[in-house]
């Protein structure tokens, strides 16, 4: 999630010459003597499910800065209970952490971050932990990069022993700036290193640039690793999701936008046809690990509907999907109410919980 960044423009639709080419090739591939890409690099998924981000908590400057509550125990149970599989943990490492070398993080820092992912984990759900507004290697992605690695040395030494079957690693959110995909894999080559000394199976995710829009999906640069996992971020049509934000700018989308247009359904569709196209092509399946649409001045109602026809559309391909965010900017979970909002739930396919 963009919280007082430059966002990028709208992300185009995923209509390239390269996903038309990856299609026009697999249909006109020889029947014998060539197995299918996805037969000859097949990956299982990473069965995220229906997950949600722990927005606007531990990823702003200092622990609910930018709004949210601190975390509790009670909010893990609660999404838990509420039939997500997955939580995602943005954490901000950056301003936690030495800049030099042994690029030592905060004790306490490190032990707060332990504490919400055991309760995450003691209520049965999966996680994500990321490196989130890891703001320096933005800006200079190589020079960054040890001190990058020696954070999620830490990171790794931490949770050493850790169920691997629920706790993944997310090594960096939304590359952009001069984070691109020319130099992603040589970025992030120290923090995988450190990760694989001590996990070498664990998953691993990793998303492209421009933010990990889908469009990115088309050149993203993996690593020889089958524990290795391709994400992408979903908030398009963004002049929509993105109405009247004002970090968006400096071009912030005017408000008033509706949704679905034809347009939009169109580019939906393209967008669905996209995943499959990468499926096929790399034998491994993406998810999503942000979608969502912002409060200040879309409807609830309209919410709703937003997040039924993202689900709706992207559920045929069998990729996880994580909402933006639990309990603030683009919430699911109303804490003054002390209840979900209405509809949110169960379009994302989840049963509402009892009164």
């Amino acid at each position: 999630m963009k919280r007082f960044l430059l966002r990028s423009s709208l992300i185009l639709c995923a209509t390239s010459l390269a996903t038309q080419s990856v299609a026009q090739s697999a249909a006109n591939a020889p029947a014998a003597n060539a197995p299918a890409a996805s037969e000859a690099a097949a990956t299982d998924p990473l069965p995220v499910g229906t997950c949600v981000n722990l927005g606007n908590t531990l990823e702003p400057e200092t622990e609910g800065a930018w709004g949210g509550a601190p975390v509790t125990k009670a909010d893990m149970e609660r999404i838990a209970a509420a039939g997500f599989d997955t939580v995602r943990i943005p954490v901000r490492w950056h301003n936690k952490s030495l800049s030099e070398a042994p690029y030592t993080v905060d004790e306490a820092w490190m032990d707060r971050v332990q504490q919400v992912v055991d309760w995450a984990l003691e209520a049965d759900l999966n996680v994500i932990l990321n490196s989130h507004h890891f703001d320096p290697i933005y800006e200079r992605p190589l020079e960054v990069a040890p001190w990058h690695g020696g954070v999620w040395k830490q990171i790794a030494e931490r949770f050493e022993g850790y169920p691997e079957e629920t706790l993944w690693f997310e090594l960096e959110n939304e590359p952009h700036n001069k984070f691109d995909h020319s130099n992603l894999l040589a970025t992030l080559t120290p923090a995988l290193e450190e990760v694989r000394a001590l996990h070498p199976t664990r998953a691993v995710i990793i998303g492209g640039e421009n933010w990990s829009g889908i469009k990115s999906l088309e050149t993203l640069p993996l690593p020889e690793d089958p524990n290795v996992h391709p994400t992408f971020h979903y908030y398009e049509p963004f002049a929509y999701t993105h109405q009247g934000a004002e970090w968006a700018g400096p071009d912030v989308p005017p408000v008033g936008r509706s949704f679905p247009t034809a347009e939009d359904k169109a580019m939906l569709k393209r967008d669905a046809a996209a995943i499959e196209a990468y499926k096929a092509r790399t034998g491994k399946t993406p998810f999503m690990g942000e979608t969502g649409a912002f409060d200040r001045h879309i409807p609830l109602e309209d919410r709703v509907t937003y997040h039924r026809t993202i689900h709706d559309t992207f559920a045929p391909t069998g990729i996880g999907m994580c909402m933006w965010a639990y309990a603030n900017t683009f919430p699911f979970y109303d804490h003054q109410e002390g209840r979900w909002l209405p509809g949110l739930l169960e379009a994302i396919g989840l049963k509402p919980e009892e009164d």
